[in-house]
């Protein structure tokens, strides 16, 4: 066993863990953020996107100890305590989710795309969700989702925003 202590959605924790446990697992199993997907144990789907110390990763290519004295964001800590994060409300206003279970993946690089790129191109959301695969949308609403986000972000609040209580399921989407 070694023991962690990683920040979690601003929350710190201290846990021992086996050394070969999973990041994704951590978070799902240990620490019941279940918003965070396992897809494919491989990193081939993206569907366990998370940030570690501010950039994306997929969090079943990471074990939980590299990510020891690490800063996490998930899912359930993007959007502030009032309300969806733009990008989660872009995914509900342009309907970029249908079962859902891409979906906390495809925010999470998108949030990472948007840091580095506060307006992309149709071509650059598609280059910077590649690592992300979904199987219902064929993506054309899940980019019109981003550029939402994108407009409302540089805009401000100049887009109504919705409330988690209104539309939970878009705060983590399918477990």
């Amino acid at each position: 066993m070694a023991q962690i202590g990683i920040t979690v959605n601003g929350t710190h924790h201290r846990h021992d863990v086996e050394p070969r446990l999973l990041l994704v697992h951590y978070l799902r199993d240990v620490l019941g953020l279940t918003g965070t997907h396992v897809g494919c144990d491989t990193s081939q789907c993206g569907a366990c996107t998370v940030h570690l110390d501010g950039e994306a990763v997929k969090a079943c290519n990471v074990l939980a100890v590299q990510a020891d004295g690490s800063d996490v964001t998930t899912i359930e800590g993007l959007a502030p305590a009032s309300g969806l994060h733009p990008l989660q409300e872009g995914f509900w206003q342009e309907h970029g989710l249908q079962c859902g279970f891409c979906t906390p993946g495809m925010i999470m690089a998108a949030a990472d795309l948007l840091k580095s790129n506060a307006n992309p191109s149709e071509g650059e959301i598609r280059h910077g969700l590649e690592g992300n695969l979904c199987r219902c949308t064929g993506y054309h609403n899940i980019v019109k989702a981003v550029q939402y986000a994108a407009a409302k972000m540089s805009a401000g609040a100049s887009v109504p925003a919705l409330s988690s209580a209104e539309h939970p399921a878009v705060a983590t989407t399918a477990r």
